[in-house]
């Protein structure tokens, strides 16, 4: 299990835009299951939808690369503080199931595929309550940043 300290040491991103709450299991080089909670004072619902808060789907995907990246960077003994990076470059085959409103903890998946040239691929789903949200097949990219 990673808590949040641990999480914000392998992802960049910070408030508003990290996604992860917590990791509950990871198998290094295969996978990773984590989850963020939904509350009703994330930023987008102001606007997405007002009255009829959803989470946008866009974010659902971010949710589950920020997983892989999280899966990624451990996996490689790797971390942005040295200067390592994972650009989130592409999404296939995704499909998005049910909505996802405030009180729900969307649990995200990811299961390393295949690494080629630093680019790699994961088979990723996110759900609530056991119900599928999004399937997705993501792909990052590991880049040393120049300096």
């Amino acid at each position: 299990m990673m808590h949040i300290a641990d999480i914000k040491s392998y992802l960049p991103q910070r408030y508003p835009f990290l996604m992860v709450d917590r990791v509950l299991e990871i198998e290094i080089g295969k996978r990773i299951k984590a989850y963020k909670n939904v509350t009703a004072n994330e930023e987008f619902f102001e606007g997405h939808f007002p009255g009829k808060p959803i989470m946008p789907g866009v974010l659902i995907i971010e949710a589950l690369a920020q997983a892989a990246g999280v899966l990624g960077f451990k996996s490689q003994e790797k971390l942005p503080r040295d200067g390592y990076i994972y650009y989130f470059v592409g999404a296939d085959n995704v499909r998005l199931k049910r909505p996802v409103v405030p009180g729900d903890q969307l649990i995200l998946e990811a299961e390393l595929v295949t690494v080629r040239s630093g680019i790699y691929k994961f088979e990723c789903k996110a759900s609530v309550d056991g119900e599928l949200a999004c399937l997705a097949t993501i792909l990052c990219a590991e880049r040393k940043e120049q300096v």
